[in-house]
C-alpha cells in the first residue's frame, strides 16, 4: 500500500473504526532515507493511535538498524514486509521473494526482534508460487523466533492480485502456530469479514484495497460483527464531509503542490461507484490549487444532493 496508506489516510481509517493502521513500506537501506518522501514516512511521534511501521529489505543487519531508528522515531510496532509482490522489490530479494529463502527469513526475524524493545510483526503471502506454497513453514519460523503476530495474504507472489484469495493456507497456519494470525485478501464487505474469520479461525482481518475510497468499511465490519446487523450506508452529506476532510488533510500534510496531486488518486477511488464519477475525475484532475479542488468537490456534492432531493419529492 505504498503511496496510499500515508498518515492522513491512516488517521482517517482509524477514525472510521480500524483497530490499527500500518505505515507505508519503508526501505531498510539508509541511503534512501534522505528524500522528502522517506522523511515523511519515518516521522511517527505525532501520530494518534497505535503507531505500526512497516520495513522492507533483505539484509538482516540493515533491517535491524531500520527497526531501531523507527522505534526511536516513535514506532510502537515494527512490521516486516515479506508479502510485497512488486518486481522492483522482489529483484532485491525483498518482499515476497524472501519466502523462497526460509533460512534468511529466520536470520531477519531474529535480528529485528533482538534489535528493538517493541513488538515485531510479520506480513507474508502463502508462498512464492502454487508449487512452493510454504506459508506454514514460514509461520513456524516466525513463531519460534519472537514474532508477535502474523498477517497472511491469501495469494502467492505469482498470483499478484489476480483471481480470488484462498483461505485454506491461512486456516492451516492458524492451526500450526500459537501466535495471533491476521487474515488478508479480498475482504470487501462485513459479511465477507465474518466468513473469513469463521473459516480460518484467524484472530483479526486486514483490509487493504477495499478501504480505498471507502474508509467507512471498518465501522461497517465492526457493527456487523458485534450485532449481526448491517449498518446503513453513509449519506451523501457524510461522504462529502469525509472526503473533503481527507483532501484538506492531504493539502496540509504534503503542502499545496504535492497535496493537490496526491488528492487526485484518492478522489478517484471515492468516485468509482458514482455514475458521474468518471466525468468529474477528468475535470478534477486538471485543477491546480487546493481551493479549486475543494470548491469543485462541494459543487459536485451539491448537485448530487439536489438530484436526490428531486427524485424523492
Amino acid at each position: 500500500m505504498a503511496g496510499i496508506t500515508d498518515q492522513p489516510f491512516r488517521q482517517l481509517c482509524c477514525q472510521m473504526g480500524a483497530g490499527m493502521a500500518v505505515s507505508e513500506m519503508i526501505s531498510s537501506n539508509a541511503k534512501l532515507w534522505h528524500s522528502n518522501k522517506s522523511q515523511q514516512r519515518m516521522q511517527h511521534s505525532s501520530e494518534a493511535g497505535i503507531r505500526a511501521v512497516q520495513i522492507a529489505g533483505s539484509d538482516p543487519q540493515e533491517l535491524a538498524y531500520a527497526a531501531q531508528v523507527n522505534a526511536e522515531n516513535g514506532a510502537q510496532i515494527i512490521d516486516i514486509n515479506m508479502g510485497c509482490p512488486a518486481k522492483k522489490v522482489n529483484k532485491k530479494l525483498a518482499g515476497s521473494a524472501l519466502l523462497k529463502e526460509p533460512a534468511l527469513v529466520e536470520q531477519i526475524v531474529k535480528a529485528v526482534v533482538n534489535s528493538v524493545a517493541v513488538p515485531v510483526t510479520l506480513k507474508i503471502r502463502t508462498g512464492w508460487c502454487e508449487n512452493t506454497r510454504n506459508g506454514v513453514e514460514i509461520a513456524k519460523i516466525a513463531a519460534a523466533n519472537g514474532i508477535a503476530s502474523l498477517a497472511v495474504h491469501g495469494r502467492t507472489r505469482n498470483d499478484f492480485y489476480k483471481g480470488q484469495a484462498e483461505y485454506d493456507t491461512i486456516k492451516a497456519i492458524k492451526q500450526s502456530v500459537d501466535i495471533p494470525i491476521v487474515a488478508n485478501g479480498d475482504v470487501d464487505s462485513a459479511e465477507k469479514a465474518e466468513q473469513v474469520l469463521s473459516y480460518t479461525g484467524a484472530d483479526a482481518i486486514m483490509i487493504g484495497r477495499a478501504a480505498q475510497g471507502r474508509p467507512w468499511i471498518f465501522r461497517e465490519i465492526n457493527h456487523f460483527l458485534k450485532t449481526g446487523n448491517k449498518l446503513s450506508a453513509p449519506s451523501m452529506d457524510e461522504i462529502r464531509s469525509i472526503l473533503i476532510e481527507h483532501v484538506q488533510a492531504l493539502h496540509i500534510f504534503y503542502g499545496e503542490f504535492m497535496g493537490v496531486r496526491i488528492a487526485r488518486k484518492h478522489v478517484a477511488w471515492y468516485m468509482q461507484t458514482h455514475k458521474s464519477g468518471k466525468q468529474f475525475r477528468s475535470s478534477f484532475n486538471a485543477l491546480e490549487s487546493a481551493n479549486e479542488q475543494l470548491e469543485a468537490l462541494n459543487m459536485y456534492f451539491d448537485n448530487l444532493i439536489l438530484k436526490e432531493s428531486v427524485l424523492y419529492v
